[in-house]
């Protein structure tokens, strides 16, 4: 697993950006919950390893 985050110039910027991406049709597939790569409950639990520590 590998996590990220990206930083927006504002939260107007933010909140424009999210809601082009969550009304973007290529998206609808992705956010059924049965086409879901990973099981949550078990990646909580699952445990982490740290890649890189700065």
């Amino acid at each position: 697993m590998i996590f990220s985050w990206i930083v927006y110039e504002s939260r107007e910027k933010r909140d424009e950006v999210n809601d082009k991406v969550m009304k973007d049709p290529r998206m609808a597939e992705l956010m059924k919950p049965e086409a879901m790569p990973f099981d949550g409950k078990r990646m909580i639990y699952g445990g982490f390893d740290v890649l890189v520590d700065l």
